[in-house]
């Protein structure tokens, strides 16, 4: 393996080395391709195109691509296949892109795990989707899918922000301990209304499939009383939110953690009005898709601000006098 990791150095050697902002292009385009599928694939479950394409990896079992037929409108066709190739042609090439760059530069190892991941994770991601059509859309695979993209969006964020970081840094204290570590559990509040929301559409209108959808796998269980306790949980997670602010507010803090706690508090309440109109509009499709798009945002966001708060840098341009190291 050594050896093959060592060909593999010299093969990414020939490359041209990429400056830090090009890294940190990178590792953007592969944050934005890992929101994208999710989003995506939204739009694939509101039209009614979960089988479109009904095989996996073939569009058909003797066609690669979508091919005519009566039992499959062509556009649910269009939108499953095309879905497909965003995963293939952008994400996998965005990964593949940011691993190579971030290797060339010979960053620090926690960065390179971070890079490794999206590649590794997207082809499980594949086969997870490949299991979602096999299966005939069964809600807690779509659903298990759905929540596989959301943690890929966190470690693409975790890693957008690391690879803004000097290697040879070191960790400061840029906001109150007490918030950050708020924060984490913020994070795995998050996680349950994540999964929650997944529980909720599992039980909805939007089945996946327009040909047949009396044969989809449904949740049968009350869509209000699910709605409850995920806008139970939504709002245990703006309280934790509060708490942060008001921390980060009256604490020693960058003027980075307070701007990142700004934004969070937009995409969150935005996220949340979405959420709201959405359940008393008969959670129509275009909604849906938003909200699955809000939600790769806090995600994104939530994880920027945790970074944030004990970032790496270099201690002789380091002017956070009020900040410790940890």
């Amino acid at each position: 393996m050594s050896r093959v990791y060592s060909l593999f150095l010299r093969l990414v050697d020939r490359l041209p080395m990429p400056s830090v902002t090009a890294q940190r292009r990178f590792a953007l385009a592969a944050l934005l391709s890992q929101a994208l599928i999710a989003v995506t694939g939204s739009v694939v479950r509101v039209t009614g195109s979960g089988l479109g394409c009904p095989t996996w990896p073939k569009c058909f079992d003797d066609s690669l691509l979508p091919i005519p037929q009566d039992e499959v409108p062509w556009w649910h066709q269009a939108i499953e296949f095309g879905n497909r190739q965003i995963a293939v042609w952008i994400v996998v090439t965005t990964s593949i892109a940011i691993v190579l760059a971030v290797t060339r530069a010979r960053r620090r190892r926690e960065i390179l795990v971070y890079a490794w991941i999206l590649p590794f994770s997207t082809f499980a991601q594949g086969i997870l989707g490949g299991v979602t059509v096999l299966t005939g859309l069964r809600w807690w695979v779509v659903g298990a899918h759905m929540l596989v993209s959301c943690a890929m969006v966190w470690i693409a964020a975790t890693l957008y922000a690391k690879v803004a970081e000097p290697d040879d840094g070191t960790e400061i204290q840029a906001a109150p301990a007490g918030a950050r570590r708020l924060v984490a559990v913020s994070a795995v509040v998050m996680a349950l209304v994540l999964a929650a929301g997944v529980v909720v559409t599992a039980a909805g209108p939007h089945a996946g499939d327009r040909t047949n959808p009396k044969a989809i796998d449904r949740l049968d269980a009350s869509i209000p009383l699910l709605s409850s306790a995920h806008g139970a949980l939504v709002v245990v997670y703006a309280l934790i939110l509060v708490t942060v602010a008001v921390l980060v507010s009256r604490g020693p803090s960058s003027e980075a953690v307070r701007r990142r706690m700004r934004i969070v508090f937009v995409v969150v309440a935005a996220q949340s009005l979405i959420g709201v109109v959405q359940y008393f509009t008969g959670v129509p499709a275009l909604l849906v898709v938003l909200h699955v798009a809000g939600a790769m945002s806090v995600i994104t966001e939530t994880a920027i601000l945790y970074r944030l708060m004990s970032p790496r840098v270099v201690r002789g341009s380091d002017r956070t006098g009020d900040m410790l190291p940890v």
